[in-house]
């Protein structure tokens, strides 16, 4: 297993720079949906598919998973093509953030590239409950992230109490 960076927020106000990546993919995912509805016309009732043609196009769709364990939170997330020193892991007190970036490049003898691809990831967990963000860790296996984090101790004894 590989170690994954991790950066440990306890305060949003903060504001890591993650979380302006957000914020600038939101709005160029906006700014992408508006383009494609322009280039269509009006009408027809595809605003949706819009935007999600332009969430396609923008960001890397992986298969995740988010699973509650009795004292921690347990993340597996597709990350084929990523090597550690790609991913990094943001843990907020109520989110975690996943980002990535790679670029492969093949070159022929003649050093002319014959194929090059780039990657990038970012995506937002939200969690059911706070975490402790000094007890987050990140192994990368067999192109599958593995985040684990650990119940803050306040939500961890208030979990499973009913209102």
């Amino acid at each position: 297993m590989s170690q994954i960076a991790i950066t440990r927020v306890r305060d949003e106000k903060e504001s890591p720079s993650v979380l302006e990546d957000l914020k600038a993919l939101a709005a160029r995912v906006r700014d992408r949906a508006f383009a494609i509805f322009e280039k269509r016309g009006a009408g027809g009732g595809k605003d949706l598919d819009d935007w999600l043609e332009a969430e396609r196009e923008l960001i890397l769709s992986t298969e995740s998973e988010l699973s509650e364990k009795d004292s921690r939170f347990e993340l597996s997330i597709a990350v084929p093509g990523f090597a550690p020193k790609d991913l990094e892991v943001t843990a907020l007190p109520d989110a975690l953030i996943v980002r990535g970036e790679s670029a492969q490049e093949r070159k022929s003898k003649e050093g002319n590239v014959e194929f090059r691809e780039e990657k990038q990831l970012l995506r937002r967990f939200d969690l059911p409950g706070e975490i402790d963000v000094d007890k987050v860790s990140a192994d990368l296996e067999k192109g599958v992230l593995h985040v684990t984090a650990a119940k803050a101790a306040a939500a961890g004894e208030a979990w499973g109490a009913t209102a």
